[in-house]
C-alpha cells in the first residue's frame, strides 16, 4: 500500500506526527509520502521520507498520476480533498482533524469543512479528543468517523544522561500565537523568579510562524517583566536535538509548562514525558492523551497563575514526586500511544475503505 499525507506547512505537531507515522508504517509494509503546500522549518527534520512542496494544481495532478497512491489523508486542509478529486484521485480520502485552535476557531473550521468532507472524502480521521468529537457530532453527524489515538515513537526521545545545570530550567514550546497562551507562561515565570531568582527560562519557538504584532507583544512583555537576564529564546531547534533539551530540563530539576487554551493533541508534552521530564499543563483537552492528573503530569486551571506557581514549586522541590510521576508517564506512553498499535489501526481502516 502507498499513501499520501498532506498538510499546509512542515511545522509543529503535525510535522512530528507525519514523520513518526511514516516511519512506523514503513515497518508494516506501507510506503508513505508527504505533501506540504509551502516550505517550513520542519523540513530540516525530514531526511528519509519522500516529500513534495507545492501548492500548484498542475503539480498535484502530476504527483497523483505518477505515484498512484492507494489512499490519502488530508490534515486540516479540507480544500485539499476537493483538489485531489479534481486532480483525478479516485481512491479513499480521509479528512484528519488534529487541532484547530481555540473552540471558536475550531467551530468555524468544522462548519466550513462540512460540505467538502461530506462530498469529497470517505470519512473523518481523528484522535479521541473531546472538543473535536463534540464539534463533529454537532456539525457533521452523518459523516463516518474513525477514531485512532495518536502515537509517539519513544525510540526517538530517549532519556539522556547530562550534567545537571546549577539552576532549574522551566521551558515552554510552541508558536507565538494566542491559543498557545505564551504570555501566561511569562507571568508564571515572573512569579517563580520571586522565589527562585536564579531560575532559567527557555522558550522554544518558530518565529517565522508568528504574526508581527505577536512578536512585538512578546518582546515588549519580556522588557515589561524584566525577564531578559533569565530568558533564553531558542528558534527552530531540530527535532532530533530535543531529547538533549528535555533531558537537560529534567536534570536541572525543572519542567516543561504548557499554557495552551485548546490542544488537539500537544506533542511537546508527550516528547517531554518520553524523556522523563516533568510536565505542568493547562487542561487543554488533547493533552489528556498524555496526562493522567497527578499521576503522569500535573494540571493547573487556565488563567490561575498563583496555582501554576504553587504546583511548579512543588514539582521542583519534591524529588520523590518527580521520580514517581515521570516513570508513570513513560509507562503510560508505552501502553497507550504505541506506534505499532497506531499503524495497525490505520492500515485496517484503510483496507476497510477499499485501499
Amino acid at each position: 500500500m502507498k499513501i499520501l499525507f498532506t498538510f499546509f506547512i512542515p511545522s509543529g505537531g503535525v510535522e512530528t506526527l507525519n514523520r513518526m507515522r511514516s516511519r512506523v508504517l514503513r515497518q508494516h509494509g506501507v510506503e508513505a509520502h508527504l505533501l506540504y503546500n509551502q516550505a517550513g522549518t520542519g523540513l530540516q527534520n525530514i531526511s528519509d521520507i519522500p516529500v513534495f512542496i507545492t501548492n500548484s494544481d498542475a503539480d498535484l495532478r502530476a504527483i497523483v498520476q505518477q505515484q498512484q497512491y492507494d489512499a490519502a489523508i488530508v490534515t486540516s486542509d479540507f480544500t485539499m480533498a476537493y483538489r485531489l478529486r479534481q486532480a483525478g484521485f479516485t481512491k479513499p480520502i480521509l479528512f484528519e482533524a488534529q487541532g484547530f485552535g481555540m473552540w471558536k476557531d475550531a467551530y468555524l473550521t468544522v462548519l466550513e469543512s462540512e460540505p467538502f468532507v461530506k462530498h469529497f472524502t470517505n470519512g473523518i480521521l481523528m484522535p479521541p479528543t473531546a472538543h473535536l468529537t463534540e464539534l463533529f457530532d454537532l456539525l457533521c453527524p452523518d459523516v463516518p468517523r474513525y477514531v485512532i489515538p495518536n502515537m509517539i515513537d519513544l525510540s526517538r526521545f530517549p532519556k539522556l544522561d547530562v550534567p545537571a545545570p546549577k539552576n532549574p530550567i522551566v521551558a515552554w514550546i510552541g508558536r507565538l500565537e494566542p491559543n498557545k497562551n505564551w504570555s501566561e507562561f511569562m507571568f508564571i515565570c515572573y512569579g517563580l523568579l520571586q522565589v527562585k531568582p536564579g531560575l532559567q527560562i527557555r522558550m522554544y519557538t518558530d518565529e517565522t510562524l508568528a504574526a508581527p504584532e505577536e512578536r512585538n507583544a512578546f518582546y515588549g512583555l519580556i522588557e515589561q517583566l524584566n525577564l531578559t537576564g533569565n530568558l533564553h529564546t531558542l528558534h527552530s531547534v531540530p527535532n532530533d536535538q530535543m531529547p538533549y533539551h528535555y533531558s537537560l530540563i529534567r536534570a536541572s530539576g525543572g519542567m516543561v509548562i504548557s499554557t495552551s487554551k485548546m490542544e488537539g493533541f500537544g506533542y511537546a508534552v508527550g516528547e517531554a514525558m518520553a524523556c522523563r521530564c516533568p510536565v505542568l499543563s493547562t487542561d487543554s483537552d488533547g493533552v489528556r492523551a498524555f496526562i493522567v492528573p497527578d499521576v503522569t503530569g500535573t494540571f493547573y486551571p487556565l488563567g490561575d497563575i498563583a496555582s501554576a506557581i504553587r504546583k511548579a514549586l512543588r514539582l521542583m522541590e519534591d524529588t520523590a514526586l518527580r521520580q514517581q510521576m515521570t516513570e508513570a508517564a513513560y509507562r503510560h506512553l508505552q501502553t497507550q500511544l504505541s506506534p505499532d498499535a497506531y499503524a495497525t489501526s490505520l492500515i485496517q481502516t484503510l483496507y476497510a475503505l477499499g485501499s
